[in-house]
């Protein structure tokens, strides 16, 4: 499938990139910061790719699901954090080895209106990362029914922006969310599938570890155990960073304020997480 790299109206070359590299996060903090990069773009600021590793392990629901999904038990017992996300889809586990996420923040003028063809466009460092380890990844082929609907990975596929191995199960599910002036794309990337692990945090799942293993996999199990993660973040990072001619940076003292207060208003407040009422809105 060719994948040319789209030039809008605002040409990319033109833009003001940073790369931010890996960082450990917790769940709020990681989606509070695609909040705050898309606010920088809307002022004016640079364009954002960058890394995060989910820090300590943790539930991201999405806009839609029902907080009635998670074993909120569990999740205290195993300090498992649980946020909600801007963008749509079902509900995720993220641990802290197995995921690699990335996120794409950008004046929205600059990429395609269309939804899939944004897709397409954003994701093109992604595939260039998973080429550059030899994985053989790509688009789904069509739409599946879905196994379980409030998990993301278990939804059916959608061949706009699900990435799937050679034998046709899930590695990787992106979305997309848009303000006014931004365009936001976070992406979870499976190095390493735990199905039991991935099941745990919600409560009474109708499906087996066995069943999610025959949907999901990971990096690991397209090449065997090698290359070793960092050795696949790197190629992700250095992929990022060329496409978009990004130099390395990092958050600015007010963005990190920023985002201090979105995680205690919204990304961490019972009214947000729990019952998908925005109180910055």
């Amino acid at each position: 499938m060719s994948r040319n790299r789209f030039v809008g109206p605002d040409d990319t070359a033109c833009m003001e990139w940073r790369l931010i590299p890996e960082e450990r996060l917790g769940g709020a903090m990681a989606m509070a910061l695609d909040e705050v990069a898309a606010e920088t773009v809307a002022s004016g600021g640079p364009a954002t790719v960058r890394l995060y590793r989910w820090t300590p392990s943790t539930v991201s629901l999405g806009y839609g699901n029902d907080a009635d999904v998670v074993d909120w038990t569990y999740c205290d017992e195993h300090a498992v954090d649980v946020t909600r996300r801007q963008t749509g889809g079902g509900a995720i586990y993220h641990d802290g080895f197995g995921d690699v996420a990335y996120s794409i923040i950008a004046p929205r003028s600059a990429f395609p209106g269309d939804v899939t063809a944004c897709y397409r466009a954003l994701l093109e460092p992604v595939f260039d990362a998973f080429a550059a380890i030899g994985a053989n990844i790509g688009f789904a082929e069509g739409e599946s029914e879905p196994l379980w609907e409030p998990l993301c990975y278990l939804l059916g596929l959608d061949p706009a922006h699900d990435l799937v191995g050679p034998d046709g199960r899930k590695v990787a599910g992106n979305a997309q969310y848009r303000t006014r002036e931004a365009v936001v794309q976070h992406g979870s990337l499976t190095f390493a599938s735990d199905p039991a692990a991935h099941l745990e945090p919600f409560a009474d799942p109708p499906v087996s570890a066995d069943d999610f293993a025959d949907r999901v996999c990971g990096v690991t199990d397209v090449l065997g155990e090698q290359p070793d993660r960092s050795t696949f973040v790197d190629r992700l990072t250095e992929s990022l960073a060329e496409w978009a001619d990004a130099e390395s940076g990092g958050w600015t003292n007010a963005e990190r304020e920023r985002a201090a207060e979105l995680v205690d208003e919204k990304y961490d407040a019972d009214r947000w997480v729990r019952d998908r009422t925005d109180p910055t809105s």
